[in-house]
């Protein structure tokens, strides 16, 4: 099939396919068709020629997270080839990792799509997205692949129930009864546990899912006024629990975003929301300066700068909608010169820019990468094989598990080496 061919195209080729062909059996079935159940399904048909696999996605829509990650580009991956330092980047699963990025790590995933004519190219943050900035580009790669090796997708086709036998499994869909020998379920996360429940009833037990990967809402607190200030660098911190994170944030309409707020929010999910999103937010608008550093720079001013307005002279990286503000919380007037500044003054500035303090409440869903941070507990998979430990030839793979990660590419990563390794263990028996 020619490279240029449509989403739309393909997809519609791969529905009609799978209307006409419909077989009752098969050698693999996977629920889910989103990143970690379609990599598993084209590479365990490629793997063994001849196997007999189908995807199950409830929706009408393919890899639909693929398809709005990265703004519409496919944050495919991050730049972190050393899997000592990738799992770094998860909360929660750095053991079971381990294993998984032994087999598959980020190396392994730029090499698959390159070999597939899908070049990744890597941004200042080590984000990785194809050279197309068109995240069709990935979608149309792995519709690609499975047209090739065979498999067989089916739109609208919620799995009502599973149950396993002495040969596979049966699996009750809206109006049919489909059998398969082995089963992969990547059907995503949820946000509500009930939605575990049919996983629950195999015997495996599910932590309780909670939002990750979200931002801090300040109800009616005026910083709201500085929407869409963006500050390079920001140290982000939660008293409370001790847990930080450096890096851009935004200032939103609702309260605080960007990829250090992000990030933290993933590694205190599960604080957070015991705590039923009441907390507080330390900023450091300037994390490389300390106390002393930015005392002696006032000093100065008020040395050899006596006449000067403070707000025109305020050497400090930061945007200037946001140094206005600062001043006026501090209580210094418009017109102010530095030899009218009181130490009074300079410290309550000083203590804002290092230590400014917030009282959150609640947070906000970041676009729609919503991650959840719970699912199948971990220990009940073999991450070997991602193989269930209670059911044989049960498998998990993506956001079902209890494993997530930080913002930048890596829930992606983990998506894709669970496909593939799932798909070795299914793709030789």
């Amino acid at each position: 099939m020619a490279q240029s061919l449509s989403f739309f195209a393909i997809s519609q080729n791969l529905k009609a396919t799978a209307i006409s062909r419909s077989p009752s059996n098969y050698d693999f079935a996977v629920i889910g068709g989103g990143a970690a159940g379609f990599f598993a399904a084209v590479n365990a048909a490629r793997m063994k020629p001849g196997l007999r696999v189908v995807i199950l996605e409830k929706s009408d829509k393919l890899l639909a997270k693929v398809r709005i990650s990265g703004g519409g580009r496919c944050n495919v991956t991050h730049a972190c080839f050393d899997p000592g330092e990738l799992i770094k980047y998860y909360p929660r699963g750095k053991k079971e990792l381990t294993q998984l990025f032994a087999r598959f790590s980020t190396g392994d995933t730029v090499a698959w799509f390159e070999e597939r004519g899908v070049k990744l190219k890597t941004e200042a943050d080590g984000r990785m997205f194809p050279v197309t900035d068109d995240s069709t580009s990935i979608v149309d790669c792995l519709l690609r692949e499975a047209q090739r090796y065979g498999v067989e997708i089916r739109l609208k086709q919620e799995v009502m129930a599973l149950k396993p036998g002495e040969t596979g499994f049966e699996l009750q869909l809206p109006d049919s009864i489909l059998r398969a020998r082995k089963v992969l379920i990547a059907a995503g996360g949820h946000p509500k546990k009930e939605a575990y429940a049919w996983l629950e009833a195999l015997g495996h037990h599910i932590v309780t899912p909670v939002p990750s990967l979200f931002t801090f809402n300040l109800p009616k607190h005026p910083i709201t006024q500085l929407m869409g200030v963006a500050v390079p660098q920001v140290r982000v911190r939660l008293p409370d629990s001790k847990q930080e994170q450096t890096g851009p944030l935004l200032i939103t309409h609702w309260g605080l975003s960007g990829p250090a707020v992000l990030k933290l929010s993933a590694l205190a999910a599960r604080e957070l929301a015991e705590n039923q999103y009441r907390y507080r937010v330390q900023l450091s608008w300037l994390p490389g300066l300390d106390a002393d550093i930015l005392r002696s720079q006032f000093e100065d001013y008020r040395r050899f700068s006596a006449q000067a307005k403070v707000s025109n002279k305020l050497e400090l990286d930061l945007p200037a909608r946001l140094k206005a503000w600062m001043l006026e919380r501090a209580g210094f007037k418009p017109e102010q010169r530095w030899q009218e500044t009181s130490n009074k003054q300079i410290n309550r500035l000083i203590e804002l820019l290092l230590n400014d303090l917030y009282d959150a409440q609640g947070k906000t869903t970041f676009k729609e990468e919503f991650v959840t941070s719970g699912g199948i507990e971990r220990k009940e998979i073999d991450f070997r094989t991602m193989e269930s430990r209670i059911i044989p030839g049960l498998h998990f793979a993506g956001e079902v598990i209890d494993i997530d990660a930080l913002t930048g590419g890596f829930n992606f990563q983990a998506a894709w080496s669970a496909g593939w390794v799932t798909a070795g263990a299914v793709g030789v028996v």
